[in-house]
Protein backbone atom coordinates (compact mmCIF):
# COMPACT_ATOMS: atom_id res chain seq x y z
CA UNK A 1 0.00 0.00 0.00
CA UNK A 2 1.62 3.22 -0.63
CA UNK A 3 1.95 6.05 1.75
CA UNK A 4 2.57 9.70 1.16
CA UNK A 5 6.25 9.28 1.22
CA UNK A 6 5.96 7.41 -2.23
CA UNK A 7 3.44 9.79 -3.35
CA UNK A 8 6.20 12.52 -2.92
CA UNK A 9 8.98 10.46 -4.03
CA UNK A 10 7.53 9.52 -7.22
CA UNK A 11 6.39 13.49 -8.04
CA UNK A 12 9.46 14.27 -6.49
CA UNK A 13 7.88 16.68 -4.57
CA UNK A 14 8.00 17.28 -0.24
CA UNK A 15 5.95 15.58 2.24
CA UNK A 16 4.49 18.74 3.26
CA UNK A 17 4.03 19.87 -0.76
CA UNK A 18 2.05 16.45 -0.90
CA UNK A 19 -0.01 17.39 2.05
CA UNK A 20 -1.00 20.70 1.42
CA UNK A 21 -2.34 19.16 -2.01
CA UNK A 22 -4.21 16.69 -0.14
CA UNK A 23 -5.33 19.31 2.56
CA UNK A 24 -6.29 21.57 -0.19
CA UNK A 25 -3.83 24.23 2.48
CA UNK A 26 -1.38 26.72 1.53
CA UNK A 27 -0.49 27.73 -2.03
CA UNK A 28 0.50 24.94 -4.60
CA UNK A 29 1.97 25.49 -8.20
CA UNK A 30 -0.62 23.74 -10.70
CA UNK A 31 1.89 22.04 -12.39
CA UNK A 32 2.39 20.76 -9.19
CA UNK A 33 -0.21 20.17 -8.05
CA UNK A 34 -0.99 18.05 -11.17
CA UNK A 35 2.38 15.74 -10.49
CA UNK A 36 1.13 15.14 -7.35
CA UNK A 37 -2.36 14.15 -8.30
CA UNK A 38 -1.16 11.68 -11.09
CA UNK A 39 1.63 10.21 -9.05
CA UNK A 40 -0.96 9.55 -6.31
CA UNK A 41 -3.19 7.91 -9.23
CA UNK A 42 -0.34 6.10 -10.41
CA UNK A 43 0.55 4.49 -7.23
CA UNK A 44 -3.45 3.94 -6.52
CA UNK A 45 -2.99 5.98 -3.14
CA UNK A 46 -5.69 6.77 -0.67
CA UNK A 47 -5.19 9.05 1.77
CA UNK A 48 -6.43 8.43 5.25
CA UNK A 49 -9.62 10.11 5.49
CA UNK A 50 -9.99 9.86 9.72
CA UNK A 51 -5.96 11.76 10.04
CA UNK A 52 -7.15 13.99 7.34
CA UNK A 53 -10.11 14.93 9.17
CA UNK A 54 -8.23 15.47 11.99
CA UNK A 55 -6.14 18.17 10.75
CA UNK A 56 -9.05 19.41 8.77
CA UNK A 57 -11.06 19.92 11.49
CA UNK A 58 -13.67 18.09 9.26
CA UNK A 59 -13.88 14.89 7.76
CA UNK A 60 -16.29 13.40 4.78
CA UNK A 61 -17.57 10.42 7.25
CA UNK A 62 -20.47 9.61 7.81
CA UNK A 63 -21.75 6.70 10.62
CA UNK A 64 -24.54 4.24 9.60
CA UNK A 65 -25.75 2.19 12.20
CA UNK A 66 -27.85 -0.89 11.32
CA UNK A 67 -29.63 -2.93 14.05
CA UNK A 68 -29.43 -6.58 11.75
CA UNK A 69 -27.64 -6.99 8.86
CA UNK A 70 -28.44 -10.18 8.60
CA UNK A 71 -32.21 -9.19 7.49
CA UNK A 72 -32.05 -8.54 4.00
CA UNK A 73 -33.90 -5.18 4.34
CA UNK A 74 -31.15 -3.18 5.84
CA UNK A 75 -28.62 -3.79 3.24
CA UNK A 76 -31.13 -2.04 0.88
CA UNK A 77 -31.61 0.77 3.21
CA UNK A 78 -27.11 0.65 3.47
CA UNK A 79 -27.01 0.67 -0.32
CA UNK A 80 -29.45 3.69 -0.58
CA UNK A 81 -27.33 5.71 1.85
CA UNK A 82 -24.02 4.40 0.28
CA UNK A 83 -24.35 5.54 -3.02
CA UNK A 84 -26.76 9.06 -2.35
CA UNK A 85 -23.05 9.39 -0.07
CA UNK A 86 -20.56 8.75 -2.65
CA UNK A 87 -22.25 11.43 -4.98
CA UNK A 88 -21.21 14.00 -2.52
CA UNK A 89 -17.31 12.53 -1.81
CA UNK A 90 -18.43 10.88 1.54
CA UNK A 91 -17.54 7.79 3.45
CA UNK A 92 -19.34 5.58 5.37
CA UNK A 93 -18.23 4.16 8.92
CA UNK A 94 -20.88 1.19 9.75
CA UNK A 95 -21.57 -0.39 12.74
CA UNK A 96 -24.31 -3.50 13.32
CA UNK A 97 -25.57 -3.59 16.59
CA UNK A 98 -27.52 -6.72 16.42
CA UNK A 99 -30.23 -4.79 18.51
CA UNK A 100 -28.02 -4.24 21.54
CA UNK A 101 -28.20 -0.81 23.34
CA UNK A 102 -24.80 -1.24 24.77
CA UNK A 103 -23.11 -2.40 21.86
CA UNK A 104 -24.86 0.91 19.69
CA UNK A 105 -23.44 3.13 22.52
CA UNK A 106 -19.88 1.31 21.76
CA UNK A 107 -20.29 2.03 18.15
CA UNK A 108 -21.37 6.04 18.46
CA UNK A 109 -18.40 6.24 20.49
CA UNK A 110 -16.31 5.29 17.89
CA UNK A 111 -18.02 7.24 15.06
CA UNK A 112 -17.23 10.26 17.65
CA UNK A 113 -13.68 9.09 18.08
CA UNK A 114 -13.26 8.98 13.99
CA UNK A 115 -14.41 12.51 13.94
CA UNK A 116 -17.96 11.59 11.97
CA UNK A 117 -20.06 14.61 10.75
CA UNK A 118 -23.39 13.38 11.02
CA UNK A 119 -25.04 9.86 11.84
CA UNK A 120 -27.71 8.18 10.17
CA UNK A 121 -29.06 5.32 12.58
CA UNK A 122 -31.96 2.63 12.50
CA UNK A 123 -31.76 2.44 16.09
CA UNK A 124 -34.21 -0.01 18.21
CA UNK A 125 -33.72 2.02 21.55
CA UNK A 126 -36.65 3.67 21.81
CA UNK A 127 -35.03 5.77 24.27
CA UNK A 128 -32.67 7.65 22.62
CA UNK A 129 -30.62 8.19 25.44
CA UNK A 130 -27.38 7.43 23.30
CA UNK A 131 -27.78 10.28 21.38
CA UNK A 132 -28.46 12.97 24.17
CA UNK A 133 -25.39 15.25 24.33
CA UNK A 134 -23.82 14.66 20.24
CA UNK A 135 -22.75 18.34 18.71
CA UNK A 136 -23.03 16.42 15.14
CA UNK A 137 -26.73 15.81 13.40
CA UNK A 138 -28.13 12.15 13.57
CA UNK A 139 -31.03 11.09 11.29
CA UNK A 140 -32.97 8.31 11.98
CA UNK A 141 -33.81 6.13 9.13
CA UNK A 142 -36.36 3.45 9.00
CA UNK A 143 -37.55 4.70 12.65
CA UNK A 144 -39.95 7.50 13.54
CA UNK A 145 -38.51 10.50 16.14
CA UNK A 146 -39.71 13.46 18.03
CA UNK A 147 -36.91 14.39 18.77
CA UNK A 148 -34.68 13.88 15.71
CA UNK A 149 -35.24 14.23 11.95
CA UNK A 150 -35.95 11.14 10.75
CA UNK A 151 -37.00 9.00 7.25
CA UNK A 152 -39.59 6.32 7.34
CA UNK A 153 -42.28 3.78 5.55
CA UNK A 154 -46.20 4.56 6.24
CA UNK A 155 -46.05 1.62 8.36
CA UNK A 156 -49.76 1.99 9.44
CA UNK A 157 -50.99 2.47 6.06
CA UNK A 158 -49.09 -0.50 4.48
CA UNK A 159 -51.25 -2.66 7.34
CA UNK A 160 -54.33 -1.39 6.18
CA UNK A 161 -53.62 -2.09 2.87
CA UNK A 162 -52.19 -5.62 3.27
CA UNK A 163 -55.16 -6.45 5.43
CA UNK A 164 -58.04 -4.85 2.70
CA UNK A 165 -55.98 -7.15 0.01
CA UNK A 166 -56.48 -10.47 2.29
CA UNK A 167 -59.99 -9.62 2.79
CA UNK A 168 -60.42 -8.98 -1.01
CA UNK A 169 -59.16 -11.88 -2.08
CA UNK A 170 -61.74 -13.77 0.19
CA UNK A 171 -59.61 -15.19 3.41
CA UNK A 172 -62.28 -15.25 6.04
CA UNK A 173 -59.80 -16.70 8.76
CA UNK A 174 -57.32 -14.41 9.37
CA UNK A 175 -54.15 -15.11 11.55
CA UNK A 176 -52.36 -11.42 11.96
CA UNK A 177 -48.50 -11.79 13.14
CA UNK A 178 -47.76 -9.00 15.36
CA UNK A 179 -44.07 -7.87 15.44
CA UNK A 180 -41.76 -7.10 17.54
CA UNK A 181 -42.75 -4.70 20.73
CA UNK A 182 -40.10 -2.80 20.83
CA UNK A 183 -39.90 -1.77 17.34
CA UNK A 184 -41.77 1.27 16.04
CA UNK A 185 -42.30 0.50 12.58
CA UNK A 186 -43.78 -3.37 13.29
CA UNK A 187 -45.68 -1.58 16.16
CA UNK A 188 -47.12 0.69 13.13
CA UNK A 189 -47.64 -1.61 10.83
CA UNK A 190 -49.89 -4.49 13.24
CA UNK A 191 -52.32 -1.57 14.09
CA UNK A 192 -52.66 -0.27 10.79
CA UNK A 193 -53.58 -3.76 9.83
CA UNK A 194 -55.67 -4.36 13.28
CA UNK A 195 -57.80 -1.38 12.46
CA UNK A 196 -58.81 -3.14 8.91
CA UNK A 197 -59.59 -6.51 10.09
CA UNK A 198 -61.71 -5.21 13.22
CA UNK A 199 -63.68 -2.94 10.79
CA UNK A 200 -64.46 -6.22 8.90
CA UNK A 201 -67.23 -9.08 9.76
CA UNK A 202 -63.87 -11.21 9.19
CA UNK A 203 -62.54 -13.77 12.10
CA UNK A 204 -59.39 -13.67 12.86
CA UNK A 205 -56.46 -13.89 15.94
CA UNK A 206 -53.43 -12.34 17.02
CA UNK A 207 -50.21 -13.61 17.50
CA UNK A 208 -47.31 -12.13 18.84
CA UNK A 209 -43.92 -12.42 17.87
CA UNK A 210 -40.20 -11.55 19.38
CA UNK A 211 -37.81 -11.01 16.52
CA UNK A 212 -37.97 -10.94 13.33
CA UNK A 213 -34.46 -13.58 12.42
CA UNK A 214 -35.79 -16.52 10.83
CA UNK A 215 -34.98 -19.25 13.13
CA UNK A 216 -37.76 -18.18 15.54
CA UNK A 217 -40.28 -17.26 12.79
CA UNK A 218 -39.69 -21.21 11.98
CA UNK A 219 -41.06 -21.96 15.36
CA UNK A 220 -43.52 -19.46 14.93
CA UNK A 221 -44.81 -20.82 12.03
CA UNK A 222 -45.10 -24.21 13.46
CA UNK A 223 -46.86 -22.42 16.46
CA UNK A 224 -49.39 -20.62 14.20
CA UNK A 225 -50.36 -24.15 12.56
CA UNK A 226 -50.85 -25.87 15.85
CA UNK A 227 -52.90 -22.96 17.24
CA UNK A 228 -55.10 -22.23 14.21
CA UNK A 229 -55.31 -25.01 11.78
CA UNK A 230 -58.21 -23.63 9.75
CA UNK A 231 -56.30 -20.44 9.20
CA UNK A 232 -56.81 -19.43 5.58
CA UNK A 233 -54.79 -16.11 5.51
CA UNK A 234 -51.67 -15.03 7.02
CA UNK A 235 -50.45 -11.10 7.19
CA UNK A 236 -46.73 -11.56 8.59
CA UNK A 237 -44.78 -8.89 9.83
CA UNK A 238 -42.43 -9.06 7.34
CA UNK A 239 -40.64 -10.77 4.48
CA UNK A 240 -38.53 -12.93 6.88
CA UNK A 241 -41.27 -14.07 8.85
CA UNK A 242 -43.41 -14.91 5.56
CA UNK A 243 -41.55 -16.94 4.22
CA UNK A 244 -41.40 -19.03 7.50
CA UNK A 245 -44.92 -19.50 7.33
CA UNK A 246 -45.20 -19.85 3.65
CA UNK A 247 -42.04 -23.30 4.16
CA UNK A 248 -44.30 -24.60 6.93
CA UNK A 249 -47.77 -24.49 5.12
CA UNK A 250 -46.22 -26.37 2.20
CA UNK A 251 -44.76 -28.62 4.86
CA UNK A 252 -48.51 -29.54 5.67
CA UNK A 253 -49.22 -30.10 2.06
CA UNK A 254 -51.32 -26.65 2.33
CA UNK A 255 -52.18 -25.20 -1.45
CA UNK A 256 -50.67 -21.88 -1.90
CA UNK A 257 -53.07 -19.49 -2.59
CA UNK A 258 -56.01 -21.65 -2.66
CA UNK A 259 -56.48 -22.91 1.16
CA UNK A 260 -53.75 -20.25 2.43
CA UNK A 261 -52.98 -16.21 1.37
CA UNK A 262 -49.89 -14.91 2.71
CA UNK A 263 -49.16 -11.21 2.89
CA UNK A 264 -44.97 -10.30 4.12
CA UNK A 265 -44.01 -7.33 4.19
CA UNK A 266 -40.65 -5.19 2.78
CA UNK A 267 -40.40 -6.54 -0.29
CA UNK A 268 -36.88 -7.67 -0.01
CA UNK A 269 -35.32 -9.02 -2.89
CA UNK A 270 -35.75 -12.74 -1.68
CA UNK A 271 -39.52 -13.07 -2.13
CA UNK A 272 -39.50 -12.55 -5.69
CA UNK A 273 -37.64 -15.72 -5.80
CA UNK A 274 -39.76 -17.54 -3.72
CA UNK A 275 -41.72 -20.70 -4.74
CA UNK A 276 -44.87 -19.41 -5.15
CA UNK A 277 -43.48 -15.78 -4.80
CA UNK A 278 -44.18 -13.72 -2.02
CA UNK A 279 -47.46 -11.04 -2.19
CA UNK A 280 -45.80 -8.42 0.23
CA UNK A 281 -45.87 -4.76 0.96
CA UNK A 282 -43.24 -2.77 -0.37
CA UNK A 283 -41.38 -0.45 1.82
CA UNK A 284 -39.19 1.91 -0.41
CA UNK A 285 -35.41 0.85 1.08
CA UNK A 286 -33.39 2.22 -0.85
CA UNK A 287 -35.10 5.51 -2.03
CA UNK A 288 -35.18 6.13 2.25
CA UNK A 289 -31.81 5.70 2.22
CA UNK A 290 -31.02 8.31 -0.02
CA UNK A 291 -33.70 10.27 1.41
CA UNK A 292 -32.26 10.30 4.79
CA UNK A 293 -28.48 11.28 3.30
CA UNK A 294 -30.13 14.43 1.52
CA UNK A 295 -31.35 15.33 4.82
CA UNK A 296 -28.52 14.96 7.00
CA UNK A 297 -26.14 16.69 4.23
CA UNK A 298 -28.42 19.47 4.37
CA UNK A 299 -28.29 19.57 8.32
CA UNK A 300 -24.62 19.21 8.07
CA UNK A 301 -24.16 22.49 5.87
CA UNK A 302 -26.85 24.39 7.60
CA UNK A 303 -29.10 24.93 5.00
CA UNK A 304 -32.55 25.34 5.77
CA UNK A 305 -34.78 22.10 6.31
CA UNK A 306 -38.33 22.55 5.28
CA UNK A 307 -39.15 19.05 6.27
CA UNK A 308 -37.94 17.11 9.21
CA UNK A 309 -39.49 14.07 9.10
CA UNK A 310 -40.57 12.28 6.02
CA UNK A 311 -43.11 9.79 5.61
CA UNK A 312 -42.34 7.46 2.58
CA UNK A 313 -45.94 5.58 0.25
CA UNK A 314 -45.76 1.83 0.66
CA UNK A 315 -47.29 -0.08 -2.24
CA UNK A 316 -48.89 -3.95 -2.52
CA UNK A 317 -46.77 -6.26 -4.64
CA UNK A 318 -48.76 -8.50 -6.16
CA UNK A 319 -47.73 -12.06 -6.40
CA UNK A 320 -48.33 -15.64 -6.08
CA UNK A 321 -48.99 -16.11 -2.69
CA UNK A 322 -52.26 -14.57 -2.99
CA UNK A 323 -55.38 -15.32 -4.86
CA UNK A 324 -56.38 -12.76 -7.92
CA UNK A 325 -59.51 -10.43 -7.10
CA UNK A 326 -62.96 -11.76 -8.12
CA UNK A 327 -64.01 -8.77 -10.45
CA UNK A 328 -67.22 -11.18 -11.20
CA UNK A 329 -68.49 -10.63 -7.43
Amino acid sequence: MATIRDVAKEAGVSVATVSRVLNETGYVHEDTRKRVTGAMKNLNYSPNEVARSLYKKKSKLIGLLLPDITNPFFPQLARGVEDELQKGGYRILFGNSDENAEKELDYLNTFIQNNVVGIISATNNKSKTNYDGLSIPVVFLDRTSSDYPSVYADGKEGGRIAAGEIVKRGSKRITLLKGPAHIQPALDRFQGALEELSRSDIDFHVMSTTSFAFEDAEKWAKELFSMYPDTDGVLASNDIVATAILHEALRLGKAIPEDIQIIGFDDIPQSSLLFPSLSTIRQPAYEMGKEAVQLLIKLINSEPVHQQHIQMPVTFIERHTTRKVDTNG
